[in-house]
């Protein structure tokens, strides 16, 4: 695996990360009842982004890091995530 392919897997496994932390522990400005003038009652009251960033990162990096090992490793190449060629080997 080039360093180009570990980064563009890294930046998958991180947005694919942050589209799921975004949507935990939110608090919304309906359910404190202050909703700011201008903004969507289901906007948040305090999104933290900096802490979920982090947060986002670390699992990011904690399923990256195996997973780069497992292709390093040549356990699992291309050949084997070749769906065309195996549905056309089963019919």
């Amino acid at each position: 695996m080039a360093l180009t392919s570990a980064l563009v897997l890294f930046a998958v496994i991180w947005f694919l990360c942050l589209m799921i932390g975004l949507q935990l522990r939110i608090t919304t400005q309906a359910e404190t009842g202050e909703v700011a003038p201008g903004t969507p009652p289901s906007a948040p009251v305090n999104p933290a982004m900096g802490k979920r960033f982090f947060w986002v990162t670390v699992a990011s990096l904690a399923i990256w890091a195996p997973l780069c090992g497992l292709i390093l490793s040549g356990w699992i190449g291309i050949d084997d995530i070749d769906l065309f060629r195996a549905w056309r080997e089963a019919s």
